[in-house]
C-alpha cells in the first residue's frame, strides 16, 4: 500500500500530569486540534499515549506533542498553559522545519515584554529576519498579510528605543486610499491620518501599554506620520519603519531611502500582490527589488503563506489566492504563446513567393524589332 496505516505508543519525559493536562488542553481541545489537522487518532491512557494513522505521519505527530509539551514550562519552571494558536503555530513548526534557515543566536535575545507575553520570532523565517534587522541598516520584508513583517519590525523598534540606541522611533505609511491629499479631510493632521495608521498603533499599544505611548508621543519620542511628510527631513539616531509599501511610487521610495540619517535603521515591509496604485503606477516596492537587491549592505526577507502566523484559515486563504494567481498566469502565458504561434504561422502563409526575373532585352534587339515591324513584307511589295 502506498499509505499503510500502523500505531505506536510513546511516553514524555518528565512524567507529569499537570503538564500533560495543559498539553490535551480544556476537554481534549488541543488533541483535537492535532487529530483534524493529521487526521490521525491521538489517545491519552495511564501517562502513555496511543497513535493512530498513516506510517508516515506518526513520526512528525510524536515530534509535535513532545515540542508540545516542552512548551508548557518556561525557563523558571512555570507552567504555561497552551493556546491554539500555540498549537496552529507547532503544526507549521514540524511541517516546514527550517533545514536550510541559519538563525543568528542574537535574534533569539529580541524578546519584547508586553501584557500579552513576549513577543520573538515565531518561526524560522521570522527569526531570520529579525537577525537581519538587528544586522543591518536598512531591511525589507516582503510577504504575505499575517507574516508578521511590521508586528515584528516595530518590536525591534521597541527594543532598540528601550535600550537606548535610538533616541526615537518614526512609523510611517503611504495614505494611498486618499491620494496623500488629506487637506480635504475634517481636524487636525492626527485625526486626518490616523484611519490610515491605526495598524502602528495598535502594535505599539500592544507591545508598550496606552499610557506609555501616549507619553511617548507627546514627547516627540515616537512619531506616526503619513510618507507624504517625511519629504525633506534627515531621520537620524532613528528607527525607521516604512509599513505598506507596495503603495509608493518609485519616487517615494526614493525619497524615503535617502531620509536616512546616522545611526538610524529602516526597514520597509509590504506585499507586491496587493498594491492599490492607480492603474499604470509603478510600484516603489517592486522597483525597489529590481534596482537594491544587489546591495550587499540592504537585507531582503522574503515571507511565504507557511509563515502566516493568524488564524489558521488566513493561511489556507493566502494559499488558495497564490494557486489561482499562478494558475491564471500559466493559462495567460499559455494563450499569449498560442497567439504568437498563430501570427507566425499567418505570416508564413501570405508571404509571397519570390518569382524568377525575366532579363531585360538588349537595346539593339529592341531596335531590329521595331525596325523588323515596320519594314513591309517582300511578297507584299511585288505585287
Amino acid at each position: 500500500m502506498d499509505n499503510p496505516v500502523s500505531s505506536i505508543e510513546f511516553t514524555l519525559e518528565p512524567t507529569d500530569h499537570q503538564r500533560l493536562s495543559l498539553l490535551c488542553g480544556p476537554f481534549d481541545d488541543h488533541i483535537r486540534q492535532i487529530e483534524r489537522h493529521f487526521r490521525v487518532q491521538l489517545s491519552l491512557r495511564d501517562d502513555k499515549f496511543r497513535l493512530l494513522g498513516f506510517t508516515a505521519q506518526l513520526p512528525l505527530v510524536q515530534q509535535l506533542v513532545q515540542n508540545l509539551y516542552n512548551e508548557t514550562i518556561n525557563d523558571s519552571g512555570k507552567l504555561v498553559p497552551l493556546t491554539s494558536e500555540q498549537v496552529h503555530l507547532a503544526i507549521s513548526g514540524v511541517e516546514h522545519p527550517a533545514t536550510l534557515v541559519q538563525v543568528d543566536e542574537q535574534a533569539q535575545e529580541v524578546s519584547i515584554k508586553t501584557k500579552k507575553g513576549l513577543i520573538k520570532g515565531r518561526n524560522p523565517n521570522q527569526s531570520r529576519y529579525v537577525a537581519n534587522i538587528l544586522r543591518h541598516d536598512v531591511t525589507f520584508g516582503i510577504g504575505p498579510a499575517g507574516t508578521g513583517k511590521t508586528y515584528l519590525a516595530v518590536a525591534c523598534a521597541v527594543d532598540a528605543l528601550e535600550k537606548n540606541q535610538v533616541r526615537r522611533i518614526v512609523l510611517t505609511r503611504p495614505a494611498v486610499e486618499a491620494g496623500e491629499k488629506l487637506g480635504f479631510l475634517p481636524g487636525d493632521l492626527a485625526q486626518k491620518v490616523d484611519p490610515y495608521l491605526r495598524p502602528l498603533y495598535d502594535a505599539l499599544f500592544d507591545m508598550l501599554g496606552f499610557e506609555k505611548v501616549e507619553k511617548y508621543l507627546e514627547r516627540g519620542t515616537i512619531e506616526i506620520a503619513p510618507l507624504a511628510y517625511m519629504r525633506g527631513r534627515t531621520l537620524s539616531d532613528a528607527f525607521i519603519i516604512l509599513d505598506e509599501s507596495q503603495n509608493t511610487t518609485v519616487e517615494q521610495m526614493k525619497m524615503f531611502l535617502t531620509r536616512i540619517g546616522f545611526n538610524s535603521k529602516a526597514v520597509i515591509t509590504g506585499d507586491v500582490t496587493q498594491v492599490d496604485l492607480p492603474r499604470g503606477t509603478y510600484s516603489g516596492l517592486k522597483h525597489a527589488i529590481d534596482v537594491l537587491s544587489k546591495v550587499d549592505a540592504l537585507s531582503f526577507n522574503y515571507f511565504v503563506a507557511k509563515d502566516v502566523v493568524r488564524h489558521p484559515v488566513v493561511q489556507k486563504i493566502v494559499l488558495a489566492y497564490e494557486a489561482f494567481e499562478a494558475e491564471a498566469a500559466a493559462k495567460k502565458q499559455a494563450e499569449r504563446e498560442a497567439e504568437q504561434a498563430a501570427r507566425l504561422a499567418a505570416s508564413a502563409i501570405t508571404t509571397p513567393v519570390a518569382t524568377p526575373a525575366i532579363a531585360a532585352e538588349p537595346p539593339a534587339a529592341k531596335t531590329r524589332s521595331r525596325a523588323k515591324k515596320a519594314t513591309p513584307n517582300s511578297d507584299t511589295a511585288a505585287s
